[in-house]
């Protein structure tokens, strides 16, 4: 299999946080990567040569492009549980707000208290 040096760019704390864990587990980050890099394009491949977009719409709630409410909608389904159970179920991360979306939001809810 030949290989290929790329640049990318990561958060700084989640490059460490990785390093401890690929330490932990006597491997590298890069073998860490390869592994759900290759989960995730085999994943979303498989999927698509069934004609199946599910993984696909899984995949942009979890980028964010999409929010839960069309997720659920286009998968069919009723409840953000059944939403959950189906990110774990494809080893996608759930959506993260931006730091500053979390940031208005804290002070959202500082305002409601006084």
């Amino acid at each position: 299999m030949a290989t290929v040096n790329f640049t990318g760019v990561v958060d700084r704390d989640l490059l460490q946080r990785a390093e401890v864990i690929a330490a932990k587990a006597e491997t590298s980050v890069n073998a860490m990567f390869n592994v759900e890099l290759r989960y995730l394009v085999e994943t979303f491949e498989a999927s698509e040569a069934l004609g199946n977009q599910n993984y696909r719409t899984l995949l942009d709630f979890s980028l964010g492009r999409i929010d839960d409410l069309k997720a659920m909608r286009v998968l069919g389904i009723d409840t953000e549980e059944d939403l959950f159970l189906l990110m774990a179920q494809a080893r996608l991360p759930m959506p993260r707000l931006s730091d500053a979306a979390t940031k208005a939001m804290v002070a959202e809810l500082n305002a409601l208290s006084k």
